[in-house]
């Protein structure tokens, strides 16, 4: 179920929460059944910490992972969404860093057998699917600890938290926030710059309200957005690729391509997407890497991850296309689905263009996969 933004003060609350967590602190959760726990981001917590959450929460705390790595962890295990693992009373940090994160060097001799420890399937609305979604948003694993407190009341709670020096949310606020972020985008800056395939280039900055880092709308020679589609690419950010030159992916070939495109065309817009390594953050990508190396492909690592193959959203690009004025595109992309994706956020896809560019050594199972499992057409 939607659940509708609450306003700036909410998003100002999950913005906090996420600096919080990806700090390593403790966050109170209020769950809107009146539930409410403690949260700490699984990667960051240490003997101190786990030893802190326990005693404010009173009560044992479970490791609350996605689905998709509950399953890597326990083979043939089934369900949707979130589910918890029932800890060892003598869990420490190491050992819920083990569990959430496949690229640590674990001993089998050390971990627990996974098949005596409960998972039990957590509601939409929990404190655990919240916590998950504040790791996502802060760029950790998705794999939080969460203990259960005995308070109710929103009022109760937050007196109890500002009490321990807590931040507290609302899970509400949480499920809203990537939305809310999205409609809050503000042009911030708009200059001229030439580029090497596309000399007549401005590039205008939209900024979120909650202080994140800056999406970019790359306008490139004469749009003329008022009486055709305009050519439209949706580039997400990629460091590895766009700016050292990364044989790993195409998507330095896929950037530099889109604007001397553009520019052949006569004018266009790329959007360049602050969400890195398909939106799970680079250091995840690195890790996602790192897997890849051990013989799992890139839908398969992300998974394993604990991520969706892919976890982008395209309210942000079509907040910012409206901005600009336009409403229908001809999108340059290989994606059917990003297609879909868009059109679902209001903006009219007229075609699809195709993007391809020639594989080297480095990517050709990477692109295979893109085109085998992830639908995109070559």
């Amino acid at each position: 179920m939607s659940i509708p933004p609450t306003g700036s003060d909410g998003l100002l609350a999950v913005d906090r929460a996420i600096g919080d967590i990806r700090r390593g602190g403790l966050i109170a959760v209020q769950a809107p059944r009146g539930n409410a726990a403690l949260a700490l981001a699984a990667e960051m917590a240490t003997s101190e910490s786990l030893a802190q959450l326990k005693r404010l929460a009173r009560s044992a705390p479970v490791l609350a992972l996605t689905a998709r790595r509950a399953a890597a962890l326990r083979p043939g295990q089934r369900g949707p969404g979130v589910q918890s693992i029932m800890l060892p009373a003598d869990a420490d940090a190491d050992l819920v860093l083990r569990l959430a994160d496949p690229t640590t060097q674990s001993s089998a001799a050390t971990m627990p057998a996974l098949g005596q420890l409960a998972i039990v399937a957590e509601p939409a609305d929990s404190c655990a699917v919240a916590a998950i979604e504040l790791t996502k948003r802060a760029r950790l694993l998705p794999a939080a600890l969460v203990a259960l407190i005995d308070l109710h009341e929103p009022d109760e709670l937050a007196r109890w938290a500002r009490a321990q020096s807590l931040l507290f949310v609302d899970a509400r606020d949480i499920a809203a926030y990537s939305a809310l972020v999205a409609s809050s985008l503000t042009r911030t800056g708009d200059a001229r710059v030439p580029l090497a395939d596309a000399e007549h280039t401005r590039i205008i900055a939209f900024r979120p309200r909650d202080g994140g880092v800056e999406h970019l709308a790359i306008m490139i020679g004469d749009p003329s957005i008022t009486d055709r589609p305009v050519l439209t690419r949706l580039h997400s950010q990629c460091f590895t690729g766009d700016l050292i030159g990364s044989l790993r992916c195409d998507c330095g070939d896929q950037l530099r391509g889109a604007i001397a495109e553009i520019a052949r065309s006569g004018g266009g817009v790329l959007l360049y997407l602050a969400q890195e390594g398909r939106d799970i953050g680079l250091v995840n990508k690195l890790r996602a890497y790192a897997l890849q190396d051990r013989g799992f492909d890139t839908i398969e690592a992300n998974e394993v991850l604990g991520f969706d193959a892919d976890e982008r959203v395209y309210l942000p690009a079509a907040e910012m296309l409206r901005q600009l004025g336009i409403r229908r595109v001809r999108l340059l992309t290989n994606n059917p689905a990003k297609v879909d994706s868009l059109a679902h956020c209001g903006i009219e896809v007229v075609e699809r263009v195709p993007h391809v560019f020639p594989s080297n050594p480095h990517n050709e199972e990477y692109l295979r996969t893109k085109a085998t499992r992830g639908g995109h057409i070559f």
